[in-house]
């Protein structure tokens, strides 16, 4: 199989949540352990870090990746779900998996791993884990896929555990209140390892952490806590000033445990982060006049900062690609958005997607004026050619929106 055949393998012949919401979900370590064994335990052979959250994982991730990337290791990133294409989700130093590797692995791979009928994410995890081994990575930065306590991820024991923050999301899997959210995230706590909680919410989701972290001996750290400098970060979304506190403390701990990361690696670091390990989607800017910005999030503790910073654009109109998958809180996120915007619903190629005329009917509900569009390209065609380089382009409410829009805007061409 070449490298597109053998993606499309992976996708429908292995249930994703992705592609397939609730169903694709298959919670559980038993699978991932068996597929561990099968390529020889390769996470056991390098020093691992393990983040997990409700926000700003991802980010942070980065964030840790390119400041031991510029202490001089060599890293390894794991990340989900991917923007464009399937080898952003596995790195090192920066540099996305080969298609070659990808091929080779599945190739070798696929009568051993298809005996345990395991997801596509437990798949992509023994995959990433191995290519870390094959690739000599000093420690790899580990992200959460979803929850933490039953994720196919969790089979690693790491120098470091990080905790972003709690809000709600996927509360069909995880549960409906913060506490019993917190409960899944805090299974990455582990026996000893020292763990630092990004923000620590209000006191039940606390005393989940505590709890947890005393029950295993665990050090834990509160970010919120610690005093952190003034650092520039790359990346100018608000929510970004909480995710580098987060990971300045990280780092803190990483000190403890005798990294030698010092104050000149954090502040190139910082300043190129995203650069470095080649992250997009978090309020990233990727045209002007007009200013065309996209970001990734997608649930009611992204967009507390996101339409906040979305009302403070500087700019005579905004206009907004926007879509969601239905399996998001919708509803709270539509009431969030700007009323003095005009919006382009669309709906990306998921089957989890809400459909346009369902989305565009709740929105219009809640006062926002615009138009469906059948595809995220179409709608971002329209707002782009709508725009004048005094207005503000905006695309997100969905990781698969600002995906499509990324691809799309490549073969764009319109009048500025």
């Amino acid at each position: 199989m070449n490298y597109r055949e053998t993606i499309e393998y992976l996708f429908s012949r292995m249930p994703s949540f992705e592609n397939d919401g609730k169903s694709g979900y298959k919670p559980g370590l038993g699978t991932a352990m068996r597929l561990d064994e099968m390529t020889g335990k390769p996470h056991e052979r390098y020093a691992t870090i393990h983040v997990a959250g409700t926000n700003g994982k991802g980010s942070v991730c980065h964030l840790l990746a390119a400041t031991l990337q510029q202490a001089g290791l060599k890293v390894g990133l794991y990340t989900s779900p991917h923007l464009e294409d399937f080898s952003e989700r596995i790195r090192v130093n920066g540099v996305p998996v080969s298609q070659d590797y990808v091929c080779d692995w599945v190739e070798r791979r696929r009568q051993e791993f298809e005996k345990l009928s395991p997801s596509f994410f437990e798949v992509t995890s023994a995959l990433a884990f191995e290519f870390f081994a094959d690739m000599a990575v000093d420690v790899a930065v580990i992200e959460v896929g979803l929850g933490g306590r039953l994720d196919s991820t969790n089979i690693i024991t790491p120098q470091l555990s990080v905790i972003t923050n709690i809000s709600f999301d996927h509360t069909d899997l995880l549960g409906d209140t913060l506490a019993k959210i917190a409960s899944e995230k805090a299974g990455i706590i582990k026996k000893g390892v020292p763990v630092v909680i990004g923000e620590g919410g209000d006191e039940d989701v606390r005393n989940v952490f505590r709890e947890k972290a005393a029950s295993v001996d665990a050090p834990i750290v509160w970010a919120e806590e610690v005093n952190v400098p003034a650092l520039e970060v790359e990346l100018k979304g608000d929510y970004q000033r909480k995710n580098a506190r987060t990971a300045y403390v990280a780092v803190e701990a990483l000190r403890r445990l005798g990294y030698g990361i010092s104050e000149s690696d954090v502040q190139q670091a910082f300043a190129h982060f995203a650069t470095m390990t080649g992250l997009r989607g978090r309020w990233q800017v990727i045209d002007t006049e007009p200013m065309v910005i996209c970001d990734t999030g997608h649930n009611p503790g992204g967009f507390q900062y996101t339409s906040n910073q979305l009302r403070q654009l500087d700019c005579r109109k905004l206009h907004v690609v926007f879509g969601m998958v239905a399996d998001k809180d919708v509803n709270t996120v539509l009431e969030m958005l700007p009323h003095d915007a005009f919006y382009y619903f669309c709906a990306p190629n998921s089957h989890r997607a809400m459909s346009v005329s369902e989305l565009m009917s709740r929105g219009r509900g809640r006062g926002l004026n615009g138009d469906a569009f059948e595809s995220v390209e179409k709608a971002l065609n329209a707002a782009l050619s709508n725009a004048s380089s005094e207005d503000a382009v905006f695309i997100g409410g969905s990781t698969y929106v600002v995906g499509e829009a990324l691809t799309a805007f490549k073969k764009i061409t319109y009048k500025r």
